[in-house]
């Protein structure tokens, strides 16, 4: 027996989750990120633990990872030039994507640049009927032509995506085999080995953004584990997926689409878990670290999941956790443009130099010099350690502001964190509105460096029943990482009725699917069955987008029609207040999910209080730009049944919670603060 591990890479902090095997007991660890040198946190934590803790690296006995380089890569468009390989007189498919503009309510909205021009889009002459017949194979002197064009035009890898590849990918792989015989070493991708998913955009910008990636991910892979080899870590490295999963590093090389939302996806699987330990039924995930705030929707412990979600400027479509990003973190900067307008993000300090309060070389005001300048954090060292907060530094940062604003300080720093919060919440009214959800039913569970330092005022924007900020809230996402599932997709296009025939069609893909994903788990190394979950993309028809409708492989065996029809109205009916039972049904889509279940930490309940609890200090702070006395508390101190009313401060080492002054806070069974509004009805329990 030993440790396992779980490490996720925020823009500011890196942060460790470790599980002792035998005690099944929970520590965490926060390190400065390094992404001037990636790789060097990874040491560094090993090392602190070692000297902290006494664990050596022999003894680890599995590590997971989650990284943003993907996702970072497709932002700061900092990838390898492509060329796109497509079928003949397709060549627009980039350009054409899907005729929508980003902001549908903005008239000067405007369509992304695409990641490869179309100067560098080559047709070849091919084609694949819908039906997944091939009507022409491509020859091999046309694809010969377009490889010494792409290569004229300086492309260092090569995008391949046909129309119908997802019914059949015989051209495709006949031209990747080609190119492997002219370009030994030549990169190239295929839509349909990335994601064999219906709709030819859909499928080539998924494909795109793959090739996009890899090599940095590539690169940032290979130091991950010369940093773990160097310091003694035998065992192979894990890195989280997407969805909620995790993956070995050979696969994350190949398939670099798959983790390009690994550190987001895991923060919402830790608090999909914490809340499910401690009888949360309906929270609204609120991860906030150095650069982003990040909003998931999580019923009975499941994050809700979906396809298309939103990386930089291009939606992604692989199965994701559902995620609503904006640029408001704890290191968003704050600036006036030049017309007077105090505006916040997306621009991020990052790790270095970081918030000026930091003293790590920052001058510009961030979200977090406006939380010290109000002398709401720094009471004590953030980061285990690693930040002591300067509030004078702060101070001076915000100053230039509040002088052309013609504002004091103080009142400048409390316009920051109402702008942020006003960015937060436009962000998440659309993810409530995606899913139907009232927020009054739900709470919001705050987690990340700065999450707990703004949940409250967003809860109460957003009329939400309260807040759980967790025991160790900035270290959730390297949780998620630590106690994530092996996981893996997979995917069939049929196009068949819901009939007799076409469900009696849907047994040999799924017995086809359910080899190839217990192969998949197999080389993992995982030893079990593994539990496997099936469903269907299923549509009316005439309808031209399908929607997700769970399964039973049962139901497949027996033929059951009317079950399976029973089930997608059922979901229609869910998701769009209605359903046509008597209208013919088209299942588009096989789904088959496979999962290998890790091993979890046991929720300690810590002993009861045995009496009132008392604030260390009291300090002078402000609140929306007005003076405040405020109870600072320390979080070690806190026990379950105590209670006390903002305004107050609770400080920990890996972040800070803030209650206003017209919130009360409660200590439940498992530690948990349960915040919630004075004026406020309904239960504080979950």
């Amino acid at each position: 027996m030993g440790y396992r591990i779980g490490v996720d890479v925020g823009g500011s902090f890196t942060d460790f989750a470790v599980l002792d095997e035998d005690t099944h007991a929970l520590t965490t660890l926060k390190v400065f990120s390094r992404p001037d040198q990636p790789g060097e946190e990874i040491v560094a934590g090993l090392d602190r633990l070692k000297t902290r803790d006494g664990i050596s690296p022999e003894a680890v006995s599995y590590f997971t990872h989650g990284t943003t380089v993907g996702i970072n890569t497709v932002i700061q468009r900092n990838g390898p030039k492509l060329a796109l390989f497509t079928t003949r007189n397709f060549e627009d498919v980039l350009d054409i994507a899907r005729l929508k503009i980003p902001q549908i309510h903005n008239l000067y909205s405007m369509r992304p640049e695409p990641l490869i021009s179309r100067e560098n889009v080559f047709g070849i002459d091919e084609r694949t009927e819908a039906t997944g017949s091939v009507l022409k194979a491509p020859a091999r002197a046309d694809v010969a032509h377009a490889l010494a064009a792409a290569q004229a035009a300086g492309a260092e890898g090569i995008v391949i995506a046909f129309l119908h590849a997802c019914r059949n990918p015989a051209n495709e792989d006949a031209v990747a085999a080609i190119l492997a015989e002219l370009a030994p070493g030549f990169p190239v991708v295929t839509s349909s080995g990335t994601w064999p998913v219906i709709r030819e955009f859909e499928r080539t910008i998924t494909a795109v953004i793959s090739a996009y990636v890899q090599p940095r991910v590539s690169h940032y892979l290979d130091r991950f584990e010369a940093a773990l080899a160097g310091r003694g870590v035998t065992v192979p490295a894990h890195i989280t997926k997407s969805n909620g999963g995790v993956m070995g590093i050979a696969q994350a090389r190949v398939e670099c689409v798959q983790m390009i939302l690994s550190g987001t996806a895991s923060g919402v699987i830790g608090a999909g878990w914490l809340a499910r330990e401690c009888g949360f039924d309906k929270v609204l995930s609120l991860d906030i670290g150095g650069t982003s705030a990040d909003v998931a929707v999580i019923l009975d412990g499941q994050p809700q999941y979906g396809t298309g979600e939103l990386i930089g400027d291009f939606q992604i479509h692989i199965p994701s956790v559902a995620v609503s990003s904006v640029g408001q973190g704890g290191g968003s900067v704050a600036s006036v443009d030049a017309l007077g307008v105090l505006r916040v993000g997306p621009e991020s300090a990052g790790s270095t130099p970081g918030p000026a309060c930091y003293k790590r070389g920052g001058v510009k005001p961030t979200i977090t010099d406006a939380m010290a300048a109000q002398n709401l954090i720094g009471h004590g060292d953030l980061g285990y350690g690693a930040v002591t907060v300067d509030h004078a530094a702060a101070h001076a940062a915000i100053a230039p502001l509040a002088e052309k604003l013609g504002l004091p300080v103080e009142e400048v720093a409390g316009h920051i964190i109402d702008i942020s919060v006003s960015a937060m919440y436009a962000e998440v009214s659309g993810l409530v509105s995606r899913f139907g959800i009232d927020p009054r039913e739900f709470h919001l569970f705050a987690f990340g460096g700065a999450g707990a330092m703004l949940a409250c005022f967003l809860a109460r924007e957003l009329d939400m029943k309260g807040v759980v900020v967790p025991p160790r809230p900035g270290c959730v996402s390297a949780l998620g990482g630590l106690i994530a599932d092996l996981k893996n997709d997979f995917i069939r296009t049929l196009y068949a009725d819901l009939n007799s025939e076409g469900v009696a069609a849907l047994a040999e893909p799924l017995a086809a699917l359910s080899d190839n994903a217990r192969d998949w788990l197999a080389s993992q190394g995982y030893g079990g069955e593994g539990r496997i979950s099936v469903s269907a993309d299923m549509r009316y028809h005439g309808q031209s987008y399908e929607i997700e409708t769970p399964l039973e492989a049962e139901w497949i065996a027996a033929g059951a029609v009317e079950t399976i029809a029973a089930a997608f109205h059922a979901e229609h009916e869910r998701l769009f207040g209605h359903a046509s039972v008597n209208a013919p049904v088209q299942m588009v889509n096989l789904r088959l999910v496979i999962c290998g279940e890790t091993p979890k930490p046991v929720m300690s309940r810590p002993a009861s209080a045995e009496g009132p609890v008392q604030p260390v200090q009291r300090v002078d702070g402000w609140f929306g730009g007005k003076p405040a006395d405020i109870a600072l508390y320390d979080r070690a101190a806190l026990a379950p049944g105590h209670a006390f009313d903002g305004p107050a401060i609770v400080r920990q080492d890996d972040t800070t919670t803030v209650v206003p002054p017209d919130f009360s806070v409660t200590v439940d069974a498992f530690g948990n603060l349960v915040i919630t509004r004075n004026d406020s009805v309904g239960s504080q329990e979950g």
